[in-house]
This record gives structure tokens, sequence and C-alpha cells, in this order.
């Protein structure tokens, strides 16, 4: 890559970190004009259609660096994290796995990759993924919640709860992740409440006998 297209890559990145995705876009598909086999600038591409949640068109885009260069990881990640968003988990888990191989142990793409294979129903595993990814970036409030979740759907509270509250802690103003914690918190209420009810006929049926 030349360093004029490596310094637009990089202002396309800059636009798109900034919200402003049709210019990150419009830069990329400048990039494609003297460049039509440009990887970077796909992918660039398919992650602003990402954001933009145009999942059609961040394919197209994705699909078209992958067949440049196979062996790129974030291509993959990103095409591994557009089904995950389509709820395509079988589909997802492959392209994952894929970008864990070609760039192991990189916290965003085992988070995706746990969160993913967790939904596919292999529950054990994914919360394992999810564990490593937070061992290698334990202040990511999206590690965190993404954990959390999975531990809630497990029914395992504390645990849940106490992932969600140091994710406020990084990140107090996430509404998402308060009424995650306000779920889990309700939850665990209920499940004591149930649990304390089973106890107490249990223990009625013990007096009888």
């Amino acid at each position: 890559m030349t360093i004029l297209l490596k310094d637009l890559i990089e202002e396309a990145d800059k636009k798109k970190l900034a919200g402003n995705h049709g210019e990150a876009i419009r830069i990329c598909e400048k990039i494609l004009t003297d460049d039509l086999e440009c990887v970077e600038a796909y992918e660039e591409i398919g992650d602003n259609y990402l954001s933009l949640r145009e999942f059609d068109k961040a394919m197209k885009a994705l699909r078209r660096a992958v067949k440049i260069d196979p062996t790129s990881p974030n291509a993959h990640y990103l095409i591994g994290f557009t089904h995950s968003a389509l709820s395509n988990w079988n589909i997802s888990v492959d392209h994952l796995e894929t970008a864990d191989y070609l760039q192991p142990n990189h916290p965003e793409i085992l988070r995706c990759l746990g969160w993913s294979v967790f939904h596919a129903g292999n529950r054990k595993k994914g919360v394992i993924l999810l564990e490593r990814s937070l061992a290698l970036s334990p202040d990511d409030p999206l590690i965190l919640c993404d954990l959390a979740v999975c531990y809630l759907n497990s029914k395992e509270f504390d645990r849940s709860i106490s992932l969600l509250q140091r994710a406020l802690y990084f990140d107090p103003d996430n509404e998402k992740t308060k009424e995650c914690l306000k779920t889990a918190m309700f939850f665990k209420s209920e499940y004591k409440k149930i649990e304390g009810e089973e106890n107490k006929k249990h223990r009625k049926t013990e007096n009888r006998e």
C-alpha cells in the first residue's frame, strides 16, 4: 500500500470513529478508483455499512475483501460479526474461528467468537472464550456485558451482576448496561423467591412422611 492510500485509509477510519460513515465510505470508494484490489478499503466500507446496519452492502464489500485476500483476519472477523448480527450463528462461528486462527488471542475476535459459539448452542465453550477475551482486555465494557448476559442466561446471577457493575464503572452512562443490571438483579430476586417456596414445600412433604 502506498503512503497516499495509507493516509486515506486512516482518514476514512477517523471519519468512521466520528460517526461520519457516509464520508468514510466515499473516501474508500475513491481509493478503489485507483486500486481496485485494496482489501483495506473494502473492509472499511463493510465496517461502515455494518454500523449503518446495511448488512447486504456490508457483506458485498467484505466478500470482495476475502476473495482478494483469504488470509485477512479482519475481513473474516467482520463477516463473522455480520452473521452474528443476523443470528446466523454457525456461519458466524466458521468465519470467527478463521479470524482467530489467523490472528490468535485478539480480545475482540474472541469476544465475538464466544458470543456466537454460546448462541450456537455450546454455552460452556462460549463462556470459556469470553473469559479468555476478558483476561486479555479486563477493562473492556463490551466484553464485560457480553459475558454478563451469557451468565445471566445460564442463571449465574451473582457473576452476571458483578460483571455488569464492573462494566458500569468503566462506562457509567451506558443505559443498556444499566437495564441489563436491573434485569439480572430482578431475576436473582425472583429465583430466590421460587427456591424459598420450593424449600417450604419440600419441608412440608418431609414432615408428612
